[in-house]
This record gives C-alpha cells, structure tokens and sequence, in this order.
C-alpha cells in the first residue's frame, strides 16, 4: 500500500516502506522463518535499508520524483 500511494504521494512514503520491510525480513531471520535460503532475510534486509538510504540522499538534495 505504501508503495503504490508513494508512486503519486511524497517519496518520505517509498523511505517508510523500505525501512519496514527491511525490518520483516530481520524478524524472519531471527525466527528462522525461511528454512532453505536462510542468506535470503539478510541479503533482502541490506537491500531495502540500502534503497532507503539512496531514497533520503536524493530527497534531501531535491532531486524531483513526480515530473
């Protein structure tokens, strides 16, 4: 939901969004949720708090979303 809204809403939306799933897949990796690919979680983890971290630099510095 956040995705979608964030597509036409404030891109802080898509920063929010990254953040909580990063944070999903730090639980499923501390319960031991996914079984055969356990890199999985923390691969997708740095992903996402990556993304976020990309999305906030180019926020900040002004860099326009919606044309």
């Amino acid at each position: 939901v956040l995705a979608a809204v964030g597509v036409t809403g404030p891109g802080w939306l898509l920063v929010v969004g990254f953040i909580g799933h990063g944070f999903k897949d730090l639980w499923q990796h501390r319960r031991h949720y996914v079984a055969n690919t356990r890199w999985w979680p923390p691969f997708c983890l740095v992903v996402d708090w990556v993304a976020a971290a990309v999305l906030v630099v180019l926020i900040t510095v002004g860099v326009p979303f919606h044309p």
